[in-house]
């Protein structure tokens, strides 16, 4: 039987993705009934695409599911999330958690008291490179971690339009670095766990009406790794998105992200690769790269309908989704005051 979602809130363009998916594939056993949207003009278009009810009020819609996508502008996830959850439904939430660490804590405590199945959707957690990497690494196949780079980017700041979103409203989010570095930082937590420290520079280096647009952090491992997340949104063509050098050995992943993967690409592009001193050769992986980033995003859709279904567990808990925060807004302190900040430095809740 197909699992009935409504949508709460189509800010986050990706929910758009996951929606055509669960409608051109009914064999996942989703269906998208119904929407609600602040924005009447945003809910219209998806009502249009999607056939699915429009929903006046956020009660309307709670009654007439049993998921839902909370796509939202982030400053709303809190509120929609402990609605969600009070009505006791399945909830995905669209990254990052919330902006702000109490915000965060509302969201793991409303899920925690309802019990109800919670995820957030990071897409880096169920990319099929990303996974073979983690493989390799919980393996031990090239020896001890010793570096870890993640580059990330967009060229959203590029965008004529993009200063006038919502991503640009501090009433409605933080700033592109916390709504999207997100990603690749939420990528360390997934692959290594909680680093002990963090120490950034975030800029804002093109226009001054979206700020913070290129920076570079580092988190510290205790006994290693060291770890760096690179950022730029001001990005318009790349190619290598993660270089992780080990005692016996190297990976390379080339064309991760969307600067990387939507540009045409040289001939004998290779997405993963990894070389072994054992062998003394690189090896090849025959996962294929996707041809675009929208694919790679679309790409989510499937494991979502798995957990939805009870077929996985979360991709990623509300207390992680509070940990990845936590080091997004460790960056912040960093930057602005100069200094190596732990994870449990009571300034990250005042950001």
């Amino acid at each position: 039987m197909a699992i009935k979602v409504g949508v709460l809130g189509f800010a986050h363009g990706h929910v758009n993705a996951y929606c055509s998916v669960w409608r051109d594939r009914p064999e996942l056993g989703v269906e998208v009934v119904a929407g609600w949207d602040h924005d009447s003009e945003r809910l219209a278009k998806a009502v249009d695409s999607f056939g699915l009810r429009a929903c006046e009020t956020i009660a309307a819609l709670l009654d007439a599911v049993d998921a839902v996508v909370v796509a939202s502008e982030t400053s709303r996830h809190a509120e929609l999330v402990e609605l969600a959850a009070e009505a006791g439904k399945a909830i995905v939430l669209q990254k990052p958690i919330s902006l702000t660490t109490p915000e965060a804590d509302r969201i793991v405590d409303a899920v925690e008291k309802a019990g109800v199945p919670f995820t957030l959707g990071w897409q880096m957690r169920v990319d099929p490179q990303n996974l073979q990497i983690k493989e390799l690494l919980e393996r031990g196949t090239l020896g001890k971690v010793l570096m870890v780079r993640r580059r990330h980017g967009l060229g959203v700041h590029l965008w004529p339009w993009f200063a006038d979103s919502w991503h640009n409203d501090p009433t409605c989010n933080r700033d592109i670095w916390a709504d999207d570095s997100a990603h690749a930082i939420d990528f360390l937590l997934w692959l290594l766990g909680v680093p002990e420290t963090v120490t950034a520079e975030v800029e804002t280096l093109l226009d001054p009406k979206v700020p913070n647009d290129n920076g570079i952090a580092i988190f510290r491992y205790p006994g290693g790794p060291l770890a760096e997340v690179c950022c730029s949104f001001t990005c318009p063509a790349h190619e290598n998105t993660v270089e992780i050098v080990c005692e016996r050995g190297t990976i390379i992943q080339n064309l991760g992200d969307a600067p990387s993967c939507n540009i045409p690409r040289p001939d004998g592009s290779v997405g993963l690769k990894w070389f072994d001193t054992a062998t003394g050769n690189w090896t090849i992986s025959d996962i294929p790269s996707p041809s675009s980033h929208g694919e790679r995003i679309a790409a989510l859709a499937e494991p979502l309908a798995e957990f939805l279904h009870g077929l996985r567990p979360a991709l990623a808990t509300a207390r992680e989704g509070r940990t990845a925060l936590q080091m997004v807004l460790a960056t912040y302190v960093s930057s602005r005051e100069g200094r190596r900040v732990r994870l449990d430095d009571p300034a990250i809740a005042l950001v």
